[in-house]
């Protein structure tokens, strides 16, 4: 009997040891690579003892793994890029609302979900990208103004089946009205020197080779790229700064609706809101902190500062479908 009892304490202290152990840590899926993020769940597990594990693949695969997982969920949170991928994860039913008074102070609401199924972590712009070779800075002004007749030939971009593209051209329907944002990208289209490329890196190479004058592109591409060529020929500017301002999107993370360990979770995501975390997550890829009392690396810093669109980031996928169908219409491939 005193065995029996033994026995059965020591199953108890097993259970309940296990279940603390579980409560410690953090499932994360993620579309960011690697070495990205794994500085800043090294630094949190230091600093609180909770472990965060990690899984990353393309967003798509994620979101559709939550969703197959459903109650059985092995994820907390899903980390991606772009607002048009958060809305699309949000529409999905696959993330629970969740706020706190420190997210909120930390993160101006329109980097975050109306409905708090997300919040921004890092951002980028997405702006123009200029030959300093060919291109003097008087000419430059808007995205608008790219569809002028001036820069006939003298255009590169990115392929319109990224999202990133896509968010942009969503805020351009919604500031505009369809009919002239339609007719912005048909400039664009018709402005384009050569076929569209795969990826930003790409456009800024065709730049700095003399292939078109200038591109749209996301900051923390150029970032890279001058890290590796500090003798790069190409630039950045900060357009629209007499109205609506730069495009900016973010990196984000949503609270998965069966996380197993939501408390945990949101403890990781209230962190990662705060300096420490944003001033790593910022730094690693050259962008700008979401927290604006955070400053920016000092390589991010040197580019300028800018006016960003005030238009809550949301935007990019409650008018994703309709901008796929535009850019379809236009011949943006």
């Amino acid at each position: 009997m005193k065995a029996s009892k033994a026995l059965l304490a020591a199953l108890t202290l097993t259970v309940l040891g296990s279940g603390a152990q579980a409560a410690d840590e953090v499932v994360v899926y993620s579309s960011r690579i690697d070495e990205l993020i794994k500085p800043v769940f090294d630094a949190y597990t230091a600093k609180t003892g909770v472990k965060v594990k990690f899984i990353t693949d393309k967003e798509a695969p994620l979101m559709q793994r939550i969703k197959a997982e459903g109650q059985n969920a092995t994820a907390d949170l899903l980390l991606t890029v772009d607002a048009g991928n958060l809305w699309q994860a949000e529409q999905m039913g696959i993330l629970q609302p969740f706020t706190t008074a420190l997210i909120d102070a930390n993160i101006p609401a329109q980097y975050r979900s109306s409905t708090h199924a997300w919040t921004g972590l890092s951002l980028r712009a997405r702006t123009i990208a200029y030959s300093t070779d060919r291109v003097k800075t008087e000419e430059l002004s808007t995205y608008e103004a790219l569809a002028d007749k001036n820069w006939e030939g003298r255009l590169c971009l990115r392929t319109a089946k990224k999202v990133y593209n896509q968010s942009l051209t969503a805020t351009l329907i919604e500031t505009h009205g369809a009919e002239a944002a339609e007719k912005i990208l048909k400039g664009w289209v018709n402005n384009l020197s050569t076929d569209v490329f795969s990826d930003d890196i790409a456009v800024l190479e065709a730049i700095n080779a003399g292939q078109c004058d200038v591109g749209i592109v996301n900051t923390y591409y150029y970032g890279r790229l001058h890290k590796q060529n500090p003798k790069l020929a190409v630039k950045l500017f900060w357009p629209n700064q007499n109205d609506r301002g730069v495009h900016v999107n973010l990196s984000g993370i949503g609270l998965t609706k069966y996380a197993p360990h939501p408390e945990a979770a949101k403890a990781l995501v209230e962190w990662m809101t705060g300096t420490e975390a944003q001033t790593i997550f910022s730094g690693i890829n050259q962008e700008f902190p979401a927290n604006p009392a955070v400053s920016p690396s000092e390589e991010v810093s040197s580019w300028g500062s800018f006016k960003p669109d005030a238009l809550p980031v949301e935007v990019a996928g409650k008018r994703q479908a309709e901008a796929i169908r535009m850019m379809d219409r236009v011949g943006w491939n």
